[in-house]
This record gives C-alpha cells, structure tokens and sequence, in this order.
C-alpha cells in the first residue's frame, strides 16, 4: 500500500512540475514597457506615477487581450510613454501617450518598427491604488479604454504583418472601444476630435480606401523582409518591398495627406532608406518619385537613395 501511495504521489509531482513549466512558457501577447514623464507638473507627492506605472505595465502584460496563446519569445514587443502636463485637480491628469511597436523579423536580431504615434488627446483620472479595469462594452476608465484600444491597434497591426487582412479582429475591438468611449467627456473618441483622433485612426484602418496600405504591412514584412536572411533571396525581398511601398500611391491618390500614411513613415523611413541605400541596387526609379510625395520631411534622403 505504501508503494502504490509513493508511486501515486511522484506520478502527480510530475504532473504538477509539467503544468508549471508548460505555463512558464505560455505568456500574453504583450511585453510592454512602461514610463511616465512628470517633469512638467509641480507635485508634492509623485510616489503615485510610480505606483500607477506599475499597476499599467500589470495591466497591459497580465491582461488576456486574445483567445491565443503566445509563448514568451513570441510576445509582442512595445512600449507606452505617458507625459503628464497637466493636473487640474486631485486625481484628474492630462498629456500625451507615445506608443511604439516593432515586430521582429525572421531569422535575424532585427525588430522592424511599424507603428510610432503620439496621443496628444489623452487625460485620464487615477487615485494611487485604483483598480484598472477594463470590460469591451463598458467604457469602466478612461484611462484603460484608451490603453486597451492601443493594444488592439497593435495587435491587429501585428496580425496583419503576418497573414493579409489578419488583424481586422483586433481592428473591430478597437472600433467598438470607440463607439463606447464616444459617451464620455473625455475627448479624442469623436469623428470630430481631429485628424489625429483614435476615431480617425481606426476608421482609417477599417476603411475599403485603405486596404492597399494593409496589403503593403503584409508583403513589406512577411514576403519582403521575412525573406532577407536568406542571401540567394535578398534582392528578391528588395523588390518585394519596392512593390509593397509603390502600394501606397493609390492610398494616397484616395486620401491624401492621410495619417496612416504619416504614422508608416514615422516608423519606416529610416529603415526604408538603409534597405536600399545597402546589397545590390535594384530599379528604384519609381519608389525615388513616389516617396518624397509620401513623405516629404525625408524627401532629400529618398532622392539619394540607392548604393553609392
């Protein structure tokens, strides 16, 4: 009896020992880093920001965004930088958000920037212990509907670098997000909050207009840079990604001066310009007349581009 007791007990240990090393190598879809900035408003007792720069880097890790699980190298590189300007009242705080997500490229050490954007519309209120909740369909905080609403832009932006049209899932969350938040005081929700907007981003990413610019993240990365660590294959990425960025002219010819334009080449610019600037030359004649209509802070680095 005593033996068969022994066995029973090592046989269940073991089990034990699997379910936690199994779940150790399951993780959420997110490894986000977190910071807010509050040198621009006076304070007498900042130990709060550290306590709710804790409590969004919980949220944003520890919540279950999709149905999947992602394994720990397979979490989705990004960062939230808060910039608290304002704190009109006890518990009441205005600034910016700056968002920045990169997707790791195959079979190398590079993280390919896709998305890079400033909030300049986000206030939010917060007492130091405060739960952050979030539910879908109940705007419960501004603050965590605006995190969340983030999080889905980000993950439907990853999606779709790997599969077509992959992430508009994700996309609707963040539209319904929206529509809910739309009954708050807090601004940046409304079609009449801007061009800037989280209404006019996620409109702009949903849109028919826009399909072409999702059908570039897909080939640009998955077709095009996924394939460049092979080197029998690296002009035919280069092409790829020629291809891909030529997408975007019919986007533009829709909407010009659109801002999902200007956020892909906030993020892209410079890595565009190094991936043609290097390797063997291809005919970019095209891509050099097109970008600088795209983006013409970067217009004379585009001219100039190809190998020297």
């Amino acid at each position: 009896m005593r033996a068969k007791f022994s066995h029973i007990s090592w046989i269940t240990c073991l089990s034990l020992l699997f379910c936690i090393y199994t779940n150790g190598l399951n993780a959420q879809e997110l490894n986000a880093q977190v910071q807010i900035n509050t040198q621009n408003i006076q304070l007498t007792n900042k130990q709060v920001f550290n306590t709710l720069q804790t409590a969004i880097r919980e949220f944003l890790n520890n919540t279950k965004w999709t149905s999947e699980n992602y394994s720990l190298e397979e979490r989705i590189q990004c960062s939230f930088l808060i910039n608290i300007q304002d704190n009109p009242s006890i518990g009441e705080f205005s600034g910016s958000l700056q968002i920045q997500y990169s997707r790791p490229v195959y079979m190398s050490g590079y993280d390919s920037p896709i998305f890079v954007h400033q909030d300049n519309q986000f206030a939010f209120k917060y007492l130091e212990f405060d739960r952050l909740d979030f539910a879908e369909n109940q705007n419960l905080s501004n603050l965590t509907s605006v995190l969340a609403y983030y999080v889905y832009v980000i993950i439907g932006l990853d999606r779709d670098s790997f599969e077509e049209e992959g992430g508009t899932p994700f996309f609707q969350k963040a539209q319904n997000i929206v529509g809910v938040a739309q009954n708050s005081n807090f601004t940046g929700w409304s079609s009449f909050s801007g061009p800037k907007s989280r209404f006019q981003l996620i409109d702009d990413l949903l849109s028919a207009a826009f399909s072409d610019y999702r059908k570039c993240l897909y080939q640009y990365h998955r077709q095009g840079l996924d394939v460049m660590y092979d080197p029998a294959e690296q002009d035919r990425g280069k092409q790829v990604l020629r291809d891909a960025l030529l997408l975007l002219k019919g986007v533009n010819d829709k909407r010009p001066n659109s801002l999902i334009i200007q956020i892909f080449f906030d993020a892209k610019s410079q890595e565009i310009i190094s991936v043609f600037n290097g390797g063997n030359p291809i005919d970019i004649r095209a891509l050099k007349e097109l970008l600088p209509n795209l983006d013409a802070t970067n217009a004379s680095k585009y001219q100039q581009m190809g190998p020297g």
